[in-house]
C-alpha cells in the first residue's frame, strides 16, 4: 500500500473540491491508489497530492505523501537483515526461542499491521479470499512452524511492491495531474468597476471577467477590448502560442501570455471545455477494457481455488504419502499461496491501461474508457466527416453573385439571415460583412442538411444549398450544377436572388494522416459530407480517400455507416466535429471528436476526443491502443508463466519461500516497470 492507512479514500467533483472521506465499500485489488483508478471517481490530483482537509488529522495527513510511507519498509528491511546476521553469521547465544520469536514479531508489525487491517475489513465486508488474506495466512502460517524470517520477508517484499506500485500509479498519473493542475483557483471580476475575487463556480453568464498576462482564463468567454498570444497546450496539446482576437472565443484553463484582456463569460464553469475536459479523463477508468473484466472475473475464482488447493497440498499427501510431515507439507501450501497471488495480474492489467489513457492525453488525446484503447485497435475502416474535419471549417467570401438585385441588398439580406447560425459558411457570410442596424432577421428556422429560411424585413429569405431551394420548388440556373466550389444559393420571396461562392481549405496534415492511418491497420477509407458530390469527390482525390459520398443530410449519413456496419467484419470509427454528426457518432463502434472547440453534443457523444484539430493524432490514437494491448498480453503470459512453473517448483518441495516471494512481488514488480513503459514511448 502506498499510505500506511490504505483504506482511507477520498472523493472529488467535477471542479476537484472534495465531497467525502470514507472507506472503500469493497477491497480491490492491491492498493490504495490502483483501487482509486478502478473505481474512477477520484480526481488525480486529489488522489496524488492527498490533499486533505478537514476530515483528516495532521497524522494522517503524513502517511498519504512524502518520505514517511518508506518508514515501515525500512524498519523492517534493517531489522529482517539484523536477524538474519545474527541467525547465519554471528550467530549470538541469546538470540535463540523468545528472544528471536520476539525480534521477528517486531520486525514483521510495520509492514504487516496494514496488511492485517485490510484482511480484517475485507472480511467484515464478507470478502474472505482476497490477496491480503493470502499473504496473512502464508506469513502467519510460516511463523507458526519456525519460518520466521520467510514470515517477515514475505510481507516486507509485499509491501516494497505496493511502494513500486505507488510510484508507478504516480507517474501514470501525472499528465493528468498536469490537467488538473491548469485549473483556476479566483476569477477576477468587474462590477462597477472594481475588481473582485470570486470562485469560478459562483461567476454567472454574461458577467465581465479579466484576464492578466501570465494568469489563467477562469471560464469560458469572448474577449471584449484587445487580442492578446494564449497558450492552449492544457486543452490541445498544441505548444505553439494562439492568438484570440475581439469577439473570439477564449477557453478556461487557456493562459493569456499578453495582454489584459477583459471578456464575457459564456459557459457557466460546470460546463466549461475544461471541466468537460476533467471529467472525461477522471471518470475514464470507469470503463473498463475486456481483458481488465475477464481478470477481474477470473481473480473472483482464481483466488478461493487457490485457497482450497493449498488446503488439499497440506492435508491430502497424509493419505498417500508414508514418511507425511505435517509441518513439511504446510511449508509447501504456504509457499503455494504465496506463488499463486494474483497479485500481478490484477494490479498491473489496470495499471497498463491507465498508462495508456495518461499516454495518450499527453499526445492530447482523451479516451473515454480502457474498453476504447481496446476497440481502436481493431477498427479497419475509417469514416470521416469533411467539413471541420478534413478541411480547416474556416471559410472565407470568395465572390458574390447576385441576380436582379443591388449586391448590398443581396449580402445585407443574407448576413442578416446566417448571423443566426453557427455553421463555419455562417460565420463566413456574417463576418464578410458588417452588421447593419437597417436589416433585421426574425422567424429564423434552420433546415437541417439543407439550410436556413426566415424573415428580414418583411422579406421571406431562403439559405442555403440548391436542395433547399429544390425542396421549396424554386427554379435556379442549371449552371449552378456545375459549380465545383461551395456555394450558397439565395432567393428571396420564392425568387432565386443569386449566389456567394465561399472557400475551404484541405488542412495541412490530412493527407498525411490517410496514409498513417492505412499504416496502422485501416483497410479502407470513406468520407461523408453534405456538401455538393462535386467538391466531396475532389476533396477525396487530392488526399487518396477510398470512397467519397456528397449532397447527405444527416440521416443519409447514418444510413451509410449502418450499411458499413452490416458486414460483421469491420469494426468502424467515425471522425466528426459537429453537431449533425452526433448521431453518426454514437452509431459507430468508435465515435472521434476533432478538436476540444467542437460541438458540445459531438464531444459528449464521441468515444475518442482528440483535443487538437490534427488528423494524424488519429493514427496516434491508434498505435498507442496496441502498444497498450501488447503490453497487457506481455503481463498475463509473463504471470502465468513464472507462478505455473514455481508452483510446480513449490508443490514438489523443491522451491523455497524465497522463490515464492519472487514469483509473487517479483512477477508483479516487473509486470509494473513494463506496463509504465508505455509513458515513455514515443507515439508520434
Amino acid at each position: 500500500m502506498v499510505n500506511t492507512n490504505p483504506n482511507h479514500r477520498h472523493t472529488y467533483d467535477a471542479q476537484g473540491k472534495m465531497l467525502c472521506c470514507s472507506l472503500e465499500e469493497k477491497i480491490y485489488s492491491r492498493a490504495g491508489a490502483a483501487g482509486l483508478l478502478n473505481k474512477g471517481n477520484v480526481s488525480a490530483k486529489g488522489v496524488e497530492s492527498g490533499a486533505c482537509h478537514e476530515c483528516c488529522d495532521d497524522e494522517e495527513h503524513e502517511h498519504h505523501s512524502g518520505m514517511g510511507q518508506y518508514v515501515p519498509a525500512a524498519v523492517s528491511l534493517f531489522m529482517l537483515l539484523v536477524g538474519l546476521a545474527a541467525d547465519y553469521y554471528f550467530k549470538p547465544a541469546f538470540f535463540i526461542g523468545y528472544v528471536r520469536l520476539a525480534w521477528y514479531a517486531i520486525a514483521y508489525l510495520p509492514v504487516g499491521l496494514p496488511v492485517v487491517k485490510e484482511a480484517c475489513e475485507a472480511l467484515c465486508n464478507r470478502e474472505f479470499f482476497t490477496e491480503f488474506t493470502l499473504m496473512l495466512l502464508a506469513s502467519m502460517g510460516a511463523f507458526a512452524i519456525g519460518e520466521y524470517p520467510e514470515g517477515v520477508a514475505v510481507m516486507l517484499f509485499y509491501a516494497v511492491g505496493e511502494l513500486f506500485q505507488g510510484a508507478a500509479v504516480s507517474h501514470a498519473k501525472g499528465n493528468i495531474k498536469a490537467l488538473l493542475d491548469v485549473r483556476p483557483d479566483t476569477a477576477a471580476v468587474l462590477k462597477n468597476g472594481k475588481v473582485y475575487a470570486m470562485k469560478p463556480e459562483e461567476v454567472l453568464i454574461g458577467e465581465i471577467v479579466q484576464v492578466k498576462a501570465g494568469e489563467k482564463a477562469p471560464l469560458d468567454g469572448e474577449i471584449l477590448n484587445t487580442e492578446s498570444a494564449f497558450n492552449t497546450a492544457a486543452l490541445t496539446g498544441e505548444s505553439r502560442p494562439r492568438t484570440i482576437r475581439v469577439g473570439e472565443q477564449v477557453l478556461a484553463g487557456m493562459i493569456n501570455l499578453n495582454n489584459v484582456v477583459e471578456m464575457r463569460v459564456t459557459r457557466m464553469y460546470a460546463d466549461s471545455s475544461l471541466a468537460r475536459i476533467l471529467e472525461m479523463v477522471q471518470n475514464a477508468t470507469a470503463r473498463k477494457a475486456r481483458t481488465e473484466l475477464l481478470i477481474r472475473r477470473f481473480a473472483k475464482v482464481y483466488t478461493p481455488a487457490v485457497f482450497f488447493l493449498a488446503l488439499a497440498l497440506t492435508f491430502v499427501p497424509w493419505f498417500f504419502v508414508t514418511d507425511y510431515n505435517f509441518s513439511e507439507w504446510l511449508y509447501r501450501a504456504l509457499i503455494f499461496l504465496v506463488i499463486s497471488c494474483p497479485c500481478a495480474l490484477v494490479v498491473s492489467i489496470p495499471l497498463g491501461y491507465f498508462g495508456g489513457i495518461g499516454a495518450a492525453s499527453k499526445n492530447g488525446i482523451l479516451f473515454k474508457g480502457s474498453n476504447f484503447l481496446d476497440l481502436i485497435t481493431k477498427v479497419n475502416t475509417v469514416v470521416m466527416d469533411k467539413t471541420g474535419t478534413l478541411t480547416k471549417g474556416v471559410f472565407r467570401v470568395r465572390k458574390i453573385y447576385p441576380k436582379d438585385i443591388d449586391v448590398n441588398m443581396f449580402i445585407n439580406n443574407l448576413a442578416a439571415l446566417e448571423r443566426r447560425s453557427t455553421h463555419p459558411i455562417a460565420k463566413a457570410i456574417a463576418e464578410y460583412v458588417a452588421e447593419n442596424e437597417a436589416y433585421k432577421a426574425t422567424d429564423v428556422q434552420e433546415i437541417s442538411g439543407y439550410g436556413l429560411r426566415g424573415t428580414v424585413n418583411g422579406d421571406e429569405v431562403l439559405a442555403g444549398n440548391t436542395k433547399l431551394l429544390k425542396k421549396h420548388a424554386i427554379a435556379y440556373p442549371v449552371t449552378i450544377d456545375a459549380i465545383v466550389e461551395s456555394i450558397v444559393v439565395v432567393a428571396i420571396n420564392r425568387q432565386y436572388a443569386g449566389y456567394v461562392l465561399i472557400a475551404d481549405e484541405i488542412k495541412d496534415d490530412a493527407r498525411q494522416a490517410i496514409e498513417e492511418m492505412r499504416q496502422n491497420g485501416i483497410t479502407q477509407t470513406v468520407m461523408l459530407s453534405g456538401d455538393k458530390s462535386s467538391i466531396t469527390h475532389k476533396v477525396a482525390r487530392k488526399l487518396g480517400i477510398d470512397n467519397a459520398f456528397g449532397n447527405l443530410l444527416p440521416e443519409d449519413k447514418v444510413r451509410k455507416v449502418e450499411e458499413l456496419k452490416r458486414d460483421a467484419s469491420r469494426i468502424v470509427a467515425f471522425v466528426g466535429d459537429g453537431i449533425n454528426d452526433a448521431p453518426v457518432l454514437a452509431l459507430s463502434d468508435v465515435g472521434i471528436a476533432m478538436g476540444a472547440m467542437g460541438s458540445d453534443a459531438a464531444i459528449e457523444t464521441a468515444d475518442v476526443v482528440i483535443q487538437t484539430d490534427q488528423l494524424t493524432k488519429i493514427a496516434t490514437a491508434i498505435k498507442i491502443g496496441k502498444a497498450t494491448k501488447c503490453i497487457v498480453i506481455q503481463n498475463i503470459a509473463l504471470a502465468f508463466t513464472i507462478k505455473a512453473a514455481v508452483l510446480l517448483l513449490g508443490a514438489a518441495g523443491i522451491a523455497t519461500m524465497w522463490e515464492a516471494v519472487f514469483a509473487d512481488v517479483g512477477v508483479a514488480l516487473l509486470a509494473i516497470l513494463n506496463a509504465i513503459r508505455i509513458q515513455k514511448q514515443n507515439h508520434t
